[in-house]
Formats: C-alpha cells, sequence, structure tokens
C-alpha cells in the first residue's frame, strides 16, 4: 500500500482525523507527523542550517538586480559548490545529530 500526501485548498488532507487514524492503524507507533516533529526542523537539516545561508550570500554577494540575473547566480553558485564544502556540510550535521542524542533529543543549539 502506498501512502500519498494531498494538498487542497491550502489544508493538508493527510492530517485529517480520518487520515490520521488511518496511518495510525498501518504504522502504530512509527508515525511521524504534524505536532510530533518539529517540521523542516533547522536543528537537523543540512540544507536550513549551512547551505542555504551559504548559497544566499553567494548568489546575493554581486546585489542582482533582476530575476534573470537572479536565476544566473543561482545556477551558478549551485553548480560551483565543491565536494569539500558537502563534506563539511555532512559533518557539520553528524556533530549536530551527536548534540541531539546528548541532550536526549531535547534542546541543544545553545550547545552548538
Amino acid at each position: 500500500m502506498s501512502v500519498s500526501v494531498c494538498v487542497s485548498s491550502h489544508r493538508i488532507v493527510h492530517t485529517s482525523h480520518a487520515s490520521m487514524a488511518e496511518i495510525q492503524s498501518l504504522f502504530g507507533d512509527r508515525v511521524i507527523s504534524k505536532g510530533l516533529w518539529p517540521p523542516r526542523s533547522p536543528d537537523l537539516t543540512s540544507p536550513d542550517y549551512f547551505l542555504w545561508g551559504y548559497l544566499k550570500g553567494r548568489v546575493y554577494q554581486n546585489k542582482p538586480r533582476t530575476i534573470v540575473a537572479l536565476k544566473a547566480n543561482i545556477t551558478e553558485e549551485i553548480q560551483e559548490v565543491t565536494a569539500d564544502v558537502m563534506a563539511r556540510t555532512f559533518q557539520n550535521m553528524a556533530r549536530r545529530v551527536q548534540s541531539c542524542l546528548d541532550a536526549n533529543g531535547g534542546h541543544f543549539q545553545h550547545m552548538l
């Protein structure tokens, strides 16, 4: 059985009571959903805590004045991300995961 996410009229349908009851019956305590896990948690997503900020700084460095220039900068800077930058991103991610474990899943941003 596949479970899909559907967005309708700006409502997230898969979190309705009926949908959640069905999902709970299928997956029990293994459900990670709204209210149970911080959405797009910057503590544990490497693009959020490093890569996007890094790229934004590079993209806006020459102050693009048009959408065309902005898109060109974005494309160029994404292509310029090196293996070293990605390696450092994932090393930092490992450190954050360890900090989360050390804090027993609690707040740990202050420890970084």
